[in-house]
């Protein structure tokens, strides 16, 4: 039997209405307040992520499913999804139009070489939103109010939002400086990794999950001491505003993100209870990306956020999800000779708006009773056997178990009627 690649999962059909109404509560979120939808190709040239995440990074020099293709060019496989919005709105010229330019991506399928975990797999999908051209602090405060609200709304409201401010490429120097200078003294306890990284790009170390990396930088100087003036009046404006939306928040220095792009803020969201301590996602300023890879000198926030996280924490919640019903009616045809009338009914009733279905398996009319049972349906519609001679159908309340004739001339707009009565007089159908 062949089975799904390591670190990828099936979203099988009973499970998928799951994943749908976070997708419908991302939606909602991000139309409250103006973010259209993106859609970027699964893959892209290898270089976007040298260039826009950082060869630094651990998703550049590890991570990332990078292959050649038959030209011979270098292609890489989706692992984050800034990158791409910022060569599309670059590509589309969208920095000519108003601004801000505010988008979004969902189920966006990211690929990540890394050890699976629960919650965390080698393809996973993301929800992220971006917001392009505003530099006001404003915008960070948005996209973390917005993001909580999102999921406070799908019952995840014990979180903790963590935040930073890494500084710029004015202040960010000094700081780089001071780092070097104390881990220096600690080189040859640190990992290879973080040895390497030690010249090209120290603050990579602050984010390096190694035990003994962590214990050297838990007393390594704080970048929040060495930002400049702007940076540090944009973080303290960003607090202001965090403030005044009741947004519950703690300053933590050692957040740097894993991505070389960032700039002035950055932000964790951090779960509680079964999880403590697990960032359930984070983001953060970009203001040096988009002119990064080609494109005008651009300011930009944004997050990303992984539908499989959570999903997991839903369940580590015991929070369940409403489930759609996937049928209210299903059509029986007493005799096969009747099946072509039953099957016109059903197309009938689904253009009314119905969710219904009928038998695709030749099966008797007992069988159909006992499928109709699985399946949980509203309402039995028999089609054929005398009842069609008199030219009427038999409805059976699968509830109640009651069973009446009607007329099959207008029968669709009846069984419609009676559908929404039983639903307290509103239609349901999603």
């Amino acid at each position: 039997m062949i089975q799904a690649p390591k670190g990828t999962k099936d979203v099988l059909p009973q499970d998928s209405y799951r994943a749908q109404h976070v997708e419908a509560a991302m939606r909602q979120a991000a139309a409250l307040a103006g973010y259209r939808e993106v859609r970027t190709p699964v893959f892209e040239h290898t270089e976007l992520f040298l260039r826009g995440v950082g060869d630094t990074t651990d998703i550049v020099q590890k991570e990332m499913y990078t292959f050649l293709d038959k030209g011979g060019r270098s292609i890489t496989l989706k692992p984050e999804g800034t990158a791409g919005a910022v060569r599309a709105l670059i590509e589309g010229k969208l920095f000519a139009q108003a601004q801000p330019q505010k988008m979004y991506y969902l189920n966006n399928p990211i690929f990540r070489y890394e050890n699976p975990q629960h919650g965390r797999l080698r393809e996973h999908h993301q929800f992220g939103m971006e917001c392009f051209g505003a530099k006001e602090p404003t915008a960070d405060a948005e996209l973390i109010s917005l993001l909580l609200n999102m999921l406070a709304g799908l019952g995840l409201d014990d979180l903790t939002v963590h935040v930073n401010s890494i500084g710029c490429p004015v202040c960010r120097p000094g700081y780089h400086q001071r780092l070097r200078e104390y881990l220096g003294d600690n080189l040859g306890n640190l990992c290879e990794n973080c040895r390497q990284r030690f010249d090209r790009n120290p603050l990579r170390v602050l984010d390096c999950k190694e035990t003994a990396c962590k214990r050297i930088v838990a007393d390594a100087p704080v970048v929040l001491d060495m930002l400049c003036d702007e940076c540090d009046d944009h973080f303290a404006r960003l607090q202001q505003l965090l403030d005044a939306a009741g947004v519950r928040y703690q300053v933590d220095p050692r957040i740097v993100r894993g991505l070389d792009y960032y700039t002035k803020t950055v932000f964790e969201i951090i779960m509680h209870g079964v999880r403590e301590g697990l960032a359930l996602c984070g983001g953060g300023r970009y203001d040096g990306l988009v002119e990064m890879l080609g494109g005008p000198d651009l300011p930009a926030v944004g997050f990303g956020i992984g539908m499989e996280r959570i999903l997991m924490e839903l369940d580590n919640r015991g929070i369940a999800l409403p489930e759609p019903e996937q049928y209210q009616i299903y059509v029986a045809n007493i005799e096969p000779e009747s099946l072509t009338a039953a099957f016109q009914l059903t197309l009938a009733l689904r253009a009314a708006g119905l969710r219904v279905d009928c038998d695709h398996s030749s099966r008797s009319l007992r069988a159909q009773f006992k499928y109709a049972n699985k399946l949980n349906v509203h309402m039995l519609v028999m089609v054929g056997g005398e009842e069609m001679q008199r030219g009427n159908v038999r409805l059976r309340d699968m509830r109640s178990g009651e069973e009446k004739e009607i007329p099959l001339q207008g029968a669709v707009e009846q069984i419609a009627g009676m559908l929404m009565r039983k639903n307290g007089g509103v239609e349901q159908n999603g």
